[in-house]
């Protein structure tokens, strides 16, 4: 009687394990055609997905993008380092600096400010052009470039950073007595520097021919002149052209005369006796909506050097940001 209890149990344990596994099977089934299984499915002969192989790439597992699709932007091929303001620096230390005009009154205003802070530290300046000082710091003759244009994607690649320092207007500028008003429209200025125009009669002025004076091409000014209120246009050639033979404003300013109309940054003409600005579309130099405004730069190259480290910590110290404020300030007045 008890072979007969034992073998009743089996079979009803057979049945129920064999309706379990059944059940399984079907469940798992309608889970992998349906596209939700797991890696079982491989295993089960399902039909979802396969699972990628432990060594597969993450570019075999995450395609390309679609059409239409937008990449994230590249990482800037030269990250700005944040310099910590100097407490001490070395005695004996010299601070190379070249580069654009534009910048002579900043430069300055910081040498000042710093040789008087870190007694023994020199700061060493000329001003020879914006793409001279670049040049300059890819050969690592200096230590910073102050710069009037933007760096190109090739100065980048080559480890350069440039930092904003400030805003400054580019000023049109003529002799004071040259007869023409005070003021010249956007198109006029274009059409005198592309050659369009070429008599002061065509813009109010006395019947005479305008001589123009431009700035070398390795100046920063000239290049973004050109870009920014040219729009791309060349220059004009001709007689009444004339390419100054270095980037340096103060000979510029004294071959105006009163037939002559140049450009500038606006500080280093603002305090002029000799010249004067005109106003485009007839708001000054000095308006926070003038026209003609860029952005000047302090550039290193990367890793900083402990020089770079030290200037550029005290350019954004309250003590050099106080420096170039002073300075734009009596430039103003």
């Amino acid at each position: 009687m008890s072979g007969k209890n034992e073998t009743l149990s089996l079979l009803l344990t057979l049945a129920i394990t064999g309706a379990i596994i059944g059940g399984g099977y079907f469940w798992l089934k309608a889970r992998c055609d349906s596209g939700q299984g797991s890696f079982l499915c491989n295993v089960s002969g399902g039909s979802s997905t396969s699972v990628p192989n432990p060594t597969t790439s993450p570019a075999d597992v995450n395609p390309s993008p679609a059409a239409g699709e937008t990449l994230p932007p590249p990482p800037s091929p030269a990250v700005a380092t944040n310099f910590n303001s100097p407490t001490s620096i070395p005695s004996g230390t010299t601070i190379n600096i070249n580069g654009s005009t534009s910048m002579v009154q900043a430069n300055a205003a910081l040498k000042t400010a710093m040789e008087k802070k870190f007694p023994g530290v020199k700061v060493s300046l000329e001003a020879q052009g914006s793409r001279a000082g670049i040049s300059a710091l890819k050969l690592g003759t200096i230590d910073i470039a102050a710069v009037s244009l933007p760096l190109t994607p090739e100065d980048q690649q080559q480890g350069l950073v440039a930092i904003p320092v400030v805003r400054d207007a580019i000023a049109i500028v003529v002799g004071r007595n040259n007869p023409v008003g005070t003021s010249l429209t956007s198109d006029q200025i274009k059409g005198i520097f592309t050659g369009a125009i070429t008599n002061w009669s065509a813009v109010n002025g006395s019947p005479a021919a305008i001589r123009v004076l431009n700035r070398p091409d390795v100046s920063g000014t000239h290049q973004i002149f050109r870009q920014e209120v040219l729009g791309g246009v060349n220059f004009g050639s001709g007689s009444n052209f004339t390419t100054m033979s270095r980037d340096a404003t103060t000979p510029l300013l004294q071959s105006l005369g009163i037939d002559g109309i140049g450009y500038a940054t606006y500080p280093q003409v603002a305090r002029q006796q000799t010249v004067r600005t005109i106003s485009v579309d007839g708001i000054a130099p000095t308006n926070p909506n003038y026209p003609f405004q860029r952005t000047l730069y302090y550039v290193y190259k990367n890793p900083p050097n402990e020089n770079v480290k030290a200037f550029m910590g005290f350019v954004s110290s309250p003590e050099g940001q106080q420096a170039i404020a002073i300075a734009n300030e009596k430039l103003e007045k």
